[in-house]
């Protein structure tokens, strides 16, 4: 019973929107993934590549960009689902399961984990008056934690 990992890696792009397609996309790369048909893009040196630059790009802006839009901001949220729902999809079909129960599972987690995830970091900043960078710090570490225990559970390495 794979259904709670398109759930729960779709959780994670509501924590952080590129993560986990990028760890997805170098799942598929390193072979830890199969994903044919109209997935099988996700394991290219492109994709790779891009999910990867665009990962990055969103952990930068989110530790020292101050005026980045929150998470549950309308493009933040669609981001989240739209991501998490690739991801969803991605892990489905790696387990030979529907695609499309993977895409809403990864949508629905996405939300969750958009509001959650908001939630959570600002009770911890502005109620508990902890800093911000390692609490945000904490929730990368989640997020990649999460998405690599989920990728990796199809290595068949």
């Amino acid at each position: 019973m794979y259904w709670p990992l398109f759930f729960f890696i779709g959780f994670a792009a509501g924590l952080r929107s590129l993560t986990p397609p990028a760890v997805v996309a170098w799942a598929a790369h390193l072979g830890w993934l199969t994903l044919p048909g109209a997935l099988d893009f996700m394991g290219s040196t492109a994709a790779v590549a891009i999910f990867t630059v665009l990962a990055l790009g969103e952990w930068v802006a989110d530790k020292w960009w101050a005026r980045i839009p929150n998470r549950t901001s309308i493009p933040a949220l669609v981001a989240r689902i739209l991501t998490g729902g690739l991801a969803g999809a991605c892990i489905a079909v790696a387990a030979g399961e529907s695609l499309w129960l993977g895409a809403v599972l990864g949508k629905i987690g996405g939300i969750v984990g958009a509001f959650s995830g908001f939630y959570v970091r600002r009770h911890l900043t502005q109620g508990l008056r902890l800093p911000d960078l390692p609490v945000a710090l904490v929730e990368d570490a989640i997020a990649i934690g999460g998405c690599l225990l989920i990728v990796t559970r199809f290595s068949q390495g």
